[in-house]
């Protein structure tokens, strides 16, 4: 670059530098200019507005006033509106764009609900309060070993001698039990002829061979369930009558959840440490297909989901707070527990989960909810036709859960 563009340069640039010096500066160049028109006597009129001229500014003649309005800086931009108006014009912005006062309002309401949405999600404090009391509960509760387990009657598999069910397989083969052998009772379980008719005599006889066993694993599992509940300080807030209720509306649905945390799904069992049981058994105990079709499906289905024990237990007390028991008298602070809980579980897994399963996990567990409330009916129905049949072998407790009146005391 020559000597003669480098000066060109520098003059720019200390015009640039220029326009942006304060007042004072400016002041001082007016007030040259105006000694040079000391020797022009006449009153000179503003070229902008036609008030008295004080001088030459910015290469016209104004008014100090008319001065500030051309020259827009951060200092003084909001000397001139119109000025900046016409600049905001020239660079792009739209006047059309403006927006109502109302239509600001739901812009802010939208970005803030996206902030809420895109913010990651937490358990608060009381949410992980209440995962630890219910894991502690249901861990002082819930023998998975089935150490405690004792004292029951032996388990007799045989129904009559030489026969044996396999209600498992045909379960799982590709015929399904038609509604006729469904409604035939236990028979209904059989595979060919000569089961069912066997079938018929032993129902004939009064004689289901595993029910001992199986009443016993069930008053021991309703036992250690009625001591989860008492363990969490909601439900002991409740009163007496309300407790009961509940118990007997969720002890069925609360005994599948936890029998479903030692099911094997590869093989059909449920491995309950020493002892493993299968379908069959449920078979031998007179539970008819009505039942065990829809309970086996729960079974793999829930835990196809690969639960924790965290959404193990929220689902148990969300089955226990459920306020739509018959006898509830505390509806809605019984709703309002189940609700708390219901949001626990889904905050949880936003937190806890990941990859594409964590999306519909929340509502395939509710599905798996609905499930057992559909099953709890049938249950009860099934006990009461089998103490018909087999009379003196189920214990009190059972009976009292599938009762329509309320009992006692737990």
């Amino acid at each position: 670059m020559n000597n003669k563009a480098a000066g060109v340069q520098s003059i720019r640039e200390a015009l640039a530098r220029r326009n942006e010096e304060d007042e004072d500066e400016e002041e001082k160049v007016t007030d040259d200019d105006d000694d040079e028109d000391d020797d022009d006597d006449e009153p000179k009129a503003c070229g902008v507005c036609g008030d008295l001229a004080k001088g030459y500014h910015f290469n016209a003649l104004t008014c100090e006033g008319c001065k500030g309005f051309f020259s827009i800086t951060k200092n003084n931009r909001r000397s001139c509106q119109a000025c900046r108006f016409r600049k905001c014009q020239a660079i792009g912005m739209r006047k059309e764009m403006v927006m109502s006062e109302k239509e600001v309002m739901e812009r802010r309401s939208r970005i803030k609900k996206k902030k809420l949405r895109d913010a990651p999600v937490q358990l608060s404090s009381q949410q992980e309060e209440t995962i630890q009391e219910l894991l502690c509960g249901h861990r002082s509760t819930f023998d998975a070993a089935f150490y405690r387990f004792s004292g029951f009657r032996p388990m007799d598999r045989n129904i009559l001698p030489g026969s044996e069910p396999s209600y498992a397989s045909s379960l799982s083969s590709s015929s399904s039990l038609s509604s006729s052998s469904s409604s035939s009772g236990l028979c209904g379980a059989f595979e060919n002829q000569e089961s069912q008719e066997q079938g018929e005599q032993v129902r004939k006889g009064g004689v289901f061979t595993a029910l001992p066993h199986l009443a016993d694993l069930t008053t021991y599992m309703i036992q250690d369930i009625i001591s989860f509940s008492k363990s969490l300080q909601d439900f002991r807030s409740l009163n007496m009558g309300d407790q009961i209720s509940l118990l007997k509306g969720a002890t069925f649905e609360i005994m599948q959840v936890r029998f479903n945390m030692v099911f094997n799904a590869e093989r059909g069992t449920w491995e309950c440490g020493h002892i493993t049981y299968c379908i069959d058994d449920a078979v031998r105990a007179g539970f008819q297909p009505l039942l065990l079709e829809p309970l086996f499906k729960f079974h793999h289905t829930l835990r196809s989901l690969g639960l924790q024990d965290e959404e193990y237990v929220l689902m148990q007390a969300m089955s226990l707070f459920s306020p739509d028991r018959p006898g509830v008298q505390q509806h809605a602070m019984i709703d309002e527990l189940h609700e708390n809980l219901a949001l626990t579980l889904k905050t949880w897994i936003d937190c806890k989960r990941t990859g594409p399963e964590k999306h519909l996990l929340y509502p395939k567990m509710l599905a798996c909810l609905t499930e057992l409330r559909t099953m709890n009916e049938e249950y009860s129905k099934q006990v009461l036709q089998i103490q018909d049949i087999d009379p003196d072998v189920i214990p009190p407790l059972i009976m009292e859960m599938v009762s329509k009146s309320p009992f006692d005391d737990l």
